[in-house]
């Protein structure tokens, strides 16, 4: 039997995040974002080469813009969890829009033929009203950074098993707060507590979850961490020691 059980997961495609935060340039076209173009075909590639399944959490914007990545997804045996719709601050919404843009999304992916079960906040945080929104809206689990969201499966994920942690300069003050400096870190730090958290999962027989975004998996040492790390999950699935596979499952 399995000691430990590992779920990898990527979140956001595209540039949804950009158009959410009015970043886009207008005179820029839509649907060629590198992300699914350049670093979605890796990533893909190298699950299949290693025999694993992960969890996509995508914005329901990308029903428009990139339909038939998603569901290529599905078809490859990756599950396709929601995010949001254009990923907004979710823990700021009231519980009527989260309601509408839970349900757009829900009707969105099912015109695709894809029936989200997971649900991951943007920017980490539930709504006080999310866990029962989410359960009447025929969702099964919820993933956000922390807290315990009654009346649905909760499988909550750790900022420090988090790429963008690592990388970006907005979570800046979050570093400070857990680094001592708020410096951008690099690629060998992510590394090391992605193997650090995993050793522990083993070890204390609980669940972690790997969280990554396809934009941040460039440029090569970037995607090298990522390599590593699930070239170990492949060796301790093989091994028996650890289970690995999509959220819907583990959450069911």
């Amino acid at each position: 039997m399995s000691r430990a059980a590992l779920t990898v997961s990527f979140d956001n495609l595209g540039e949804v995040t950009e158009l959410a935060r009015g970043e886009w340039p207008a005179d820029e076209p839509l649907g060629r974002h590198f992300s699914v173009t350049r670093a979605l075909p890796r990533i893909l590639g190298l699950l299949d080469e290693l025999g694993l399944r992960a969890t996509f959490f995508v914005e329901g914007r990308n029903t428009e813009l990139y339909p038939d990545a998603l569901v290529g997804l599905d078809a490859a045996g990756h599950e396709v969890a929601y995010h949001g719709w254009c990923h907004e601050q979710w823990a700021e919404l009231s519980p009527r829009r989260e309601v509408e843009l839970l349900r757009r999304g829900v009707e969105a992916m099912g015109a695709l033929g894809l029936r989200p079960r997971g649900f991951r906040p943007p920017g980490g945080r539930l709504t006080g009203t999310s866990a029962t929104a989410l359960r009447e809206l025929g969702f099964t689990y919820c993933s956000p950074a922390e807290g315990d969201a009654q009346e649905i499966v909760t499988l909550p994920f750790a900022w420090a098993m988090v790429d963008a942690y690592y990388y970006l300069p907005r979570f800046g003050p979050l570093r400070e707060r857990e680094e001592g400096a708020a410096d951008v870190l690099p690629a060998r730090r992510l590394g090391a507590a992605l193997d650090a958290g995993l050793r522990d999962a083993v070890e204390h027989g609980r669940q972690v979850s790997f969280v990554f975004h396809p934009f941040l998996t460039e440029p090569a040492d970037r995607f090298a961490v990522l390599r590593e790390a699930l070239q170990s999950v492949r060796a301790l699935v093989d091994d028996g020691v650890v289970w690995c596979g999509p959220y819907r499952e583990l959450a069911g």
